[in-house]
């Protein structure tokens, strides 16, 4: 992702939001400076490459919808990227994401246990989940970190705003063959204002791609 490309987009979610930029931009800088100790970024972005490059990406929201489209596919044909909270989802049912993308919001357990058994988690740092990765990316190996801000050396944008709409910039970014979206619902109405105006936004930036 050209960040230039990116940034108009950026500035009017953060007007869309009155979210604060510094905010971002400190929080990106946080994550980066935990992840000096990591492993080489580039070994990161290699096994990204490596798992999506030329690939069929199964992408998983966490829509209440997620358990019956799930009923309906054979997730073994897919690489599978999951949404923040859609990977508590998937691994309750015994199926371990290749990558998890999460700003820390859902069940961070299941999203370690994931972790543990070979799931990449690439970490989003914004302005309002700091304590959140100060808490859990020391428990979490083969981080990658990104933001929604301007990049760093170890911190990455791919594009994107929300948890599903990431996963989906992520896999165009590092050439998927195809992607499938489920547990995707742009219209749910169960879900408080700010979350109908983030799915709004969602579905603005997959559309646009």
């Amino acid at each position: 992702m050209d960040f230039d490309s990116w940034e108009p987009t950026y500035l009017k979610i953060l007007a869309d939001f009155g979210f604060s930029r510094k905010g971002d931009e400190r929080a990106a800088l946080i994550l980066s400076k935990m992840l000096e100790k990591e492993r080489d970024e580039t070994d990161g972005i290699l096994a990204l490459a490596n798992l999506i490059y030329g690939k069929d990406i199964l992408v998983c929201g966490n829509a209440l919808i997620l358990a019956d489209e799930l009923d309906m596919i054979d997730t073994d044909d897919y690489v599978i990227i999951t949404a923040d909270g859609a990977t508590a989802v998937l691994f309750d049912r015994g199926v371990v994401p290749d990558i998890i993308v999460t700003d820390l919001d859902g069940d961070v357990e299941k999203e370690i246990a994931a972790n543990k058994k070979g799931a990449i988690v690439v970490v989003h740092a914004h302005g309002d989940n700091v304590d959140k990765v100060k808490k859990y990316v020391p428990r979490l190996r083969d981080v990658i970190g990104s933001t929604q801000a301007a990049p760093l050396d170890n911190v990455y944008n791919f594009g994107g705003f929300t948890d599903g709409d990431r996963c989906v910039y992520l896999a165009k970014e590092f050439g998927a063959a195809s992607i499938t979206l489920v547990g995707f619902d742009f219209n749910d109405v169960n879900v408080s204002d700010m979350k109908k105006k983030k799915l709004k936004w969602a579905k603005l930036l997959i559309d646009a791609i």
